[in-house]
């Protein structure tokens, strides 16, 4: 006779529930359904979204085109043009604003008092911060999605065959980014600091990256600190994973320092949110 995996008088309520994955699923329709509603009801946002990254492929890729006209860096075999460089870096900038919009609007909620409802929800915590994952980088893809499309119609050139790969290593790097935002909103405790938040993570973590320039140019610069900075910047392996997808192959090393990254910062995040410890404990319970 097999014996139960669990002692059923220490099993949670919830999983002797025969419908728990329909309750869960239900609950991801709820909160990633009011995200995206949400978004799609404000089209500024939208815009607001896009117009950094296209006047960076517009005005900065034909104002530095002789400047960084080429760059025959892996995983690039022949010269190319500096649009086609910059791409994988902007559409990261995509998710890196993205996600710290979505460590706003964590913030706002909880301010609001709309974030207490949803961990007070019959479920366990983890379900729910993974939702609100989940509903970030459902924001992000469509962003970067939207921005892929134009830069096509721009004249940036695509490896078509290429574009499956490439949108699952967006992904990829859109649930980073949304787990580096969730991990963020348990430390911003008002919604006046995010504006620190951006100049002091959002900045450093794009610009001492490779999206706009190759790291040997640090290298060649002589500013080594800066380079070994870019080497452990997580952002940096994003664009690098992208990067190697939008030519059709595969970074591992990249692709493994994302997986790891998105890791570390969700489970931050969950410590962050636990009711016996981090940000609820500090604020005295829900």
């Amino acid at each position: 006779m097999t014996q139960p995996l669990l002692n059923p008088a220490h099993t949670p309520a919830h999983w002797e529930h025969p419908g728990l994955a329909a309750h869960l699923l239900r609950a991801m329709r709820a909160v990633v359904g009011r995200e995206v509603l949400r978004f799609l009801k404000q089209p500024s946002r939208m815009g607001s979204a896009l117009v950094r990254p296209l006047l960076w492929l517009v005005v900065f890729s034909a104002g530095f085109h002789n400047v960084f006209g080429v760059a025959i860096v892996p995983p690039y075999e022949t010269y190319v043009t500096y649009s086609v460089y910059m791409l994988p870096g902007l559409l990261g900038m995509v998710a890196l604003f993205n996600g710290m919009q979505s460590s706003l609007s964590m913030v706002f909620d909880r301010e609001m008092g709309v974030m207490r409802l949803l961990l007070t929800a019959p479920l366990p915590r983890g379900y729910l911060l993974a939702f609100k994952l989940l509903a970030g980088a459902a924001l992000s893809v469509l962003q970067m999605g939207v921005f892929l499309v134009l830069a096509a119609l721009l004249g940036t050139d695509l490896a078509w065959a290429a574009v499956p790969g490439l949108l699952l290593t967006m992904l990829l790097a859109a649930v980073m980014l949304a787990a580096l935002g969730l991990m963020l909103s348990v430390y911003v405790r008002q919604l006046e600091n995010f504006a620190g938040t951006m100049n002091f993570v959002i900045f450093p973590m794009f610009f001492i990256s490779p999206a706009l320039y190759p790291l040997w140019k640090l290298q060649e610069s002589g500013a080594w600190w800066l380079h070994q900075l870019a080497l452990v910047n997580p952002f940096t392996h994003a664009v690098e994973m992208m990067r190697f997808a939008s030519v059709g192959q595969v970074s591992p090393l990249a692709t493994g320092v994302v997986l790891g990254c998105t890791v570390v910062f969700f489970v931050l995040a969950l410590w962050g949110y636990d009711p016996q410890r981090g940000w609820i404990k500090q604020k005295g319970g829900v």
